[in-house]
């Protein structure tokens, strides 16, 4: 039979490892666009377009190389620093990147801290009622401190494997405040006189968060910015309740990724005592205070 005639032969199906690289490296492509719609360093976009590439030219799986060698074996590769390994890690195994959500202004307390094993959706939306909880580094924190003991249903073997998998999320060697270092309240007042005088300017770019905003408008200002080695994104609280208590314009939380270590912090106008009419770092009171010159009593 004469070649040349007929339909063309069909192109064989992707692997399962192309597929993964190219649904990683599209996540990552849609983090640089959205940096540099909403202003970032163009460092950091261009950060994360070669990422994304690097990822999609890979030839095995990035599931792979993390289960083989971990944040190393990811940090290793071509364009890809501590950042991206993590970015990359959160993807490919719990398939929800708190820095996507961040940027697209969709930030889901209960959905992240039913992201980890062992919490269900029905428990994390006690820890975050009855508890408060918003971030893994509040789960963190809560699981050392004996509130999560005190909480129905968390028995020893299940406050281990918590305790165990938020070290391996957040890339903690000991427990948390042995060691870590976060941002002065200082800074971080700083980055939010920044971000609610851009506000108030409007002067910063707005997102429309797909929760809690059926319209579609675009209303949510953020801010992307830098001191030394830390990088902050910034928005108002866009949480059920931020919104039950109306303190969408108030509650600023600074998102901070430095490394293999990121951090989350809500700065507030205290309603009493000393600081009554200050902004605070919630959880570093008596730092604020002391950044004051006040007591607290």
């Amino acid at each position: 039979m004469a070649r040349g005639h007929g339909p063309p032969a069909a192109a064989p199906p992707a692997s399962p490892d192309v597929d993964l690289n190219h649904a990683v490296a599209a996540r990552l492509d849609e983090m640089a666009q959205l940096l540099q719609d909403q202003g970032a360093n163009p460092f950091r976009v261009r950060a994360y377009r070669r990422g994304a590439e690097a990822v999609r030219r890979l030839p095995e799986a990035v599931s792979r190389i993390l289960d083989a060698e971990g944040l190393d074996g990811l940090e290793r590769l071509p364009d890809i620093g501590d950042t991206l390994a993590r970015a990359i890690r959160d993807i490919v195994r719990f398939g929800y990147s708190p820095m996507l959500a961040r940027l697209r202004g969709d930030v889901d307390p209960v959905r992240l801290l039913a992201s980890v094993p062992g919490i269900g959706r029905k428990l994390a939306h006690r820890l975050h009622d009855e508890l408060g909880l918003e971030t893994l580094e509040g789960l963190e924190t809560a699981a050392y401190d004996g509130r999560l003991e005190s909480l129905a249903g968390f028995g020893p073997k299940r406050l281990a494997g918590v305790r165990s998998v938020l070290a391996q999320r957040l890339g903690r060697v000991h427990a948390p405040g042995s060691g870590t270092e976060a941002p002065a309240v200082g800074e971080l007042l700083d980055v939010d006189r920044e971000y609610r005088q851009g506000a108030e300017q409007d002067v910063l770019p707005r997102i429309a968060p797909r929760r809690f905003n059926p319209g579609g408008r675009r209303w949510l200002p953020i801010l992307h910015t830098s001191r030394g080695e830390h990088h902050f994104t910034v928005l108002f609280s866009n949480t059920e309740r931020a919104h039950r208590l109306g303190m969408t314009g108030d509650w600023v939380v600074i998102y901070g990724d430095r490394g293999r270590t990121d951090g989350q912090w809500t700065v507030v106008t205290a309603q009493g005592g000393p600081l009554r009419g200050r902004r605070v770092v919630r959880g570093r009171e008596e730092e604020c205070a002391r950044f004051y010159g006040r007591a607290l009593g």
